[in-house]
């Protein structure tokens, strides 16, 4: 698919790999809609970007707020070509801590964000979609997903964000098989420890400490290294159905 002219919906855009995948698009002539709850960030990224970007507050687990994030699109834009999901928490927890087994709501809220909501926005997405006028390969849409190496490594501590990109990877190619005959590629990003805000919160030493079990390159991956293979994606239209990990070859240790 040509970025050049494409509209394309980021959830998590306001930072991190959202943000970096949204500069991306634009340098590249693509439109952005911005979707996050964190409204100044969201509205000052779509001010960096200018007129190719609108920030839309969205909960993506909201039926209403991801319509309205879709109609945000084609109001602006005229249409919508691209979804990328990478909306997500992480709260970490035993099963059983301290003080009893783990709250069932934790586990289920970090289930509704990165599974259901990533689901709810690619189904919204994909509703439009499907009504493109296919380019020369017959091609409509776009949607990327957005896992974690955790989906298979998961470490001690992250059963809840492990299930829920796990879940994410399980639903990338029935996507991708149930999307294809209205040429509609699904993909998944699985990146490894990657240089977001929640990383840049943490003391160097703890950083340099992270990077250095990475086999190679032995640091931190970058945003711009995912917004990178997103835009690989995008072109790319053998590429369908599989999750692709952006790791350094990093395979995670229990701890």
């Amino acid at each position: 698919m040509e970025i050049q002219g494409s509209v394309a919906i980021i959830t998590g855009g306001a930072s991190g790999l959202g943000a970096a995948t949204a500069k991306a698009l634009v340098s590249q002539g693509g439109r952005v809609v911005l979707v996050d709850m964190v409204q100044e960030a969201g509205e000052k990224m779509a001010s960096e970007l200018g007129d190719a970007a609108i920030f839309c507050k969205t909960d993506v687990t909201s039926e209403a707020d991801g319509q309205n994030a879709v109609a945000q699109a084609q109001k602006a834009f005229g249409g919508l070509n691209i979804l990328v999901n990478c909306a997500g928490i992480g709260v970490p927890g035993k099963i059983v801590g301290k003080d009893g087994p783990m709250p069932l709501s934790q586990f289920a809220k970090v289930v509704e964000v990165n599974l259901i909501g990533s689901f709810n926005m690619a189904r919204l997405a994909a509703a439009v979609m499907v009504k493109n006028t296919p380019n020369a390969g017959g091609e409509r849409g776009v949607i990327i997903h957005t896992a974690s190496i955790a989906a298979w490594e998961g470490q001690i501590g992250q059963v809840s964000y492990s299930a829920s990109k796990g879940g994410v990877v399980g639903m990338t190619l029935p996507m991708a098989r149930d999307l294809a005959r209205d040429g509609i590629r699904v993909l998944t990003i699985a990146p490894g420890i990657m240089q977001t805000p929640m990383l840049a919160g943490l003391p160097e030493k703890v950083q340099e400490s992270l990077g250095a079990q990475v086999p190679f390159p032995s640091r931190l991956g970058q945003p711009a290294e995912y917004a990178d293979m997103a835009m690989t994606i995008i072109r790319n239209s053998y590429l369908n159905g599989c999750a692709i990990r952006v790791d350094g070859a990093l395979r995670m240790s229990p701890r």
